[in-house]
C-alpha cells in the first residue's frame, strides 16, 4: 500500500510538473496585434534595435539585429536572428550570440571569408565571422573608458550557429568610452579586411589580413557633417557612377537628425585603403524622417548594395505604444548614386523584391484633383498596406492624408513655396507617450526639376516616402487607435496627377 501511495505521489508530482512546463511556454505570436507592421520586419516577441551583421551566404540574407528577449524595452544586447531568400519573408532564427564574461552584445557586421584568412573554415568551406563590440556595463559602471572591445565569432554552418573566438577582444579600447558598432568589408586591391568602427565624434578605420589582429589607419570625420550627438553605426562601401567607383560613408546620429533625435547622414567621397576623402563636408541624410536610425548594407551581395534601419528614434522607442513587440525595420532598399547639377547624392529606393507581395496595380492617367479626392471611390477599398505612386508634370502643393472615422489621421505631401516634403502625424492617434512624437517633419527637395515623382509604401503603422527617384526619403511611425480606412488626395490650388498607382500589399507572415 505504501508503494502505491508513493507511486501516486511521484504520479501526481510528475503532473504538476508536466503542467507546470506546459504553463510556462511561450504563447504563440500570430504577428498580427495592432500596430504590428504587416510588410516590414519585427520580432516576435520583445524588444529590437539596430541591424547587425547583415550578410548574404548561398542563398539566404541574414539579418540580425540587437535584441532583449527577455523585455519591451532596451536592456542587455543579444543578436537576435531572421533569414530569407527574398529580403521581404522572414523566418525567425534562434539567437545567435548571447552575453558571456566580456560583456553583452552590441551592434557590428559579419563577412564571408571566402579566402579563409581566419582559418576558421573546414573542408574547403568558408567561414562566415562576425564582428561585434563587447559591451562591459559592470567596468562601464565603475567608471572605466575602456568597456567597449571588438571582438569575433565564426560560423560553419551557414550563419546557424556561432562559436566566439578564443582570444576574444581582438580590438581593445585605447581608452574611449564609445568604440563601437565595426562594419568590416574586404579591401581587394590591399588583400585585406578594412574595419569602419564608430569612435566618439569620429570614424576611425582599422585593417587586418586575418580578421584577428588590427592596426589602426587613420580617421575622418572630426569637422565635416553633424555634430548634435555621438557618431554611431558606421558603414563603408563603393556605389557605381558610370562605370567610375565612388564610395559612400554611412554615419548614424543621436541625437542631432534633421528633425530631432536620432539620423542617418552620409558622406560622398574616395577611399584608398587608408584613408577615406569626402568631396563634400555638409550633411546629408539617407532618410529625413524621424523613424530610421543606425541602418547598414548587407555584404557579399556585389555590385548592388541593399541598405535597411530600425524604424524608430531613440527620443521614444522605449515608450512606443506597443506590448509583445517592440520596434521594427524598415523595408530593405537599394542604395545607387544620382547627380544633380554639380553635385552627387545617394537614393534609396524599395527593393525590386517588394512587388512579390504587391497586388496587380491600379493605374489611373490624368487625375484630376481639386480641393479634396476620395481615392477609395478611384480604387474601391482602400486597405493597408499599400503602396501609391504619384507622377506629376509640375510642382504643386499637395497632400495625401490617411484617416479614420475617429477623426485622426497622417498626412504626407509637398509644400511648393518651402520646397519642402513633409510628414504631419500632430493628430495621428496615439502621441502622448513622449513629447517629441507628435509634430510636423520636413525634408528638403533635392532637385529643380519641374516634373515630380513620389512613392508610398504604407504599412499599418508606418510610411517611407521615396520622392524624385529616392532623392528625397522620409520614413515615419504612427499609432492610430483605429486602422486607417481611408486615403484622400488633396490639392487646394488644384492638380493633375498624371499617373496615379495604387496596389495593395499582402501579409508576409501569412
Amino acid at each position: 500500500m505504501k508503494t502505491n501511495t508513493n507511486k501516486f505521489i511521484i504520479y501526481l508530482s510528475l503532473l504538476l510538473l508536466s503542467n507546470v512546463y506546459v504553463a510556462a511556454q511561450p504563447v504563440e505570436i500570430k504577428m498580427n496585434e495592432a500596430h504590428r507592421p504587416q510588410i516590414h520586419f519585427s520580432p516576435k516577441r520583445n524588444w529590437a534595435n539596430d541591424p547587425n551583421g547583415m550578410v548574404y551566404h548561398n542563398g539566404v540574407y541574414h539579418l540580425f539585429y540587437q535584441h532583449n528577449p527577455d523585455s519591451n524595452i532596451h536592456g542587455p544586447m543579444y543578436w537576435g536572428h531572421a533569414a530569407s531568400s527574398d529580403l521581404i519573408h522572414w523566418k525567425h532564427e534562434p539567437i545567435a550570440i548571447s552575453p558571456d564574461s566580456l560583456g553583452t552584445i552590441f551592434s557590428g557586421s559579419a563577412v564571408v571569408d571566402k579566402y579563409n584568412t581566419s582559418g576558421f573554415g573546414k573542408n574547403g568551406q568558408p567561414p562566415l565571422v562576425a564582428i561585434f563590440t563587447h559591451h562591459d556595463a559592470k567596468a562601464e559602471k565603475a567608471g572605466a573608458d575602456n568597456y567597449q572591445n571588438q571582438s569575433i565569432a565564426y560560423s560553419i554552418d551557414n550563419g546557424k550557429t556561432w562559436i566566439k573566438y578564443s582570444g576574444n577582444p581582438v580590438l581593445k579600447s585605447p581608452g574611449i568610452s564609445d568604440f563601437r558598432d565595426p562594419k568590416v568589408m574586404w579591401y581587394e586591391p590591399q588583400k585585406k579586411w578594412v574595419m569602419t568602427l564608430a569612435t566618439k565624434d569620429r570614424i576611425t578605420f582599422y585593417s587586418s589580413p586575418d580578421l584577428k589582429t588590427w592596426n589602426k589607419e587613420s580617421e575622418f570625420g572630426k569637422e565635416a557633417g553633424a555634430h548634435g550627438g555621438v557618431w554611431e553605426c558606421p558603414d563603408l562601401f563603393s556605389l557605381d557612377d558610370n562605370g567610375k567607383k565612388v564610395w559612400a560613408l554611412i554615419v548614424s546620429i543621436n541625437p542631432g537628425g534633421p528633425n530631432k533625435g536620432s539620423a542617418t547622414q552620409y558622406f560622398i567621397g574616395d577611399f584608398d585603403g587608408k584613408n577615406f576623402t569626402a568631396s563634400h563636408t555638409d550633411a546629408r541624410w539617407i532618410d529625413y524622417g524621424p523613424d530610421n536610425y543606425a541602418g547598414i548594407t548587407w555584404s557579399n551581395t556585389g555590385k548592388r548594395k541593399i541598405f535597411i534601419g530600425w524604424m524608430s528614434n531613440w527620443l521614444y522607442a522605449n515608450q512606443v505604444p506597443t506590448t509583445t513587440w517592440r520596434n521594427a525595420m524598415t523595408i530593405p532598399r537599394e542604395l545607387k548614386l544620382k547627380h544633380v547639377s554639380n553635385d552627387i547624392f545617394v537614393t534609396s529606393q524599395p527593393v525590386a523584391e517588394l512587388n512579390k507581395i504587391q497586388s496587380k496595380p491600379i493605374v489611373i492617367p490624368n487625375v484630376r484633383v481639386k480641393n479634396k479626392l476620395d481615392l477609395s471611390k478611384k480604387i474601391g477599398n482602400a486597405a493597408l498596406p499599400c503602396r501609391i505612386n504619384l507622377s506629376l508634370d509640375e510642382t504643386k502643393d499637395f497632400s495625401i492624408i490617411l484617416s479614420n472615422d475617429a477623426g485622426e489621421e497622417v498626412v504626407i505631401g509637398f509644400d511648393k513655396k518651402q520646397k519642402q516634403y513633409f510628414i504631419d502625424r500632430a493628430k495621428s492617434g496615439k502621441i502622448d507617450f513622449q513629447n517629441d512624437f507628435s509634430g510636423r517633419h520636413l525634408a528638403p527637395r533635392l532637385t529643380a526639376d519641374n516634373k515630380m515623382n513620389v512613392s508610398l509604401v504604407i504599412d499599418v503603422s508606418s510610411v517611407e516616402l521615396f520622392a524624385d527617384n529616392g532623392l528625397t526619403v522620409m520614413t515615419s511611425l504612427f499609432f492610430p487607435n483605429k486602422p486607417f480606412d481611408q486615403i484622400f488626395i488633396q490639392s487646394d490650388e488644384g492638380l493633375t496627377i498624371k499617373k496615379l498607382e495604387y496596389a495593395s500589399m499582402h501579409n508576409i507572415w501569412k
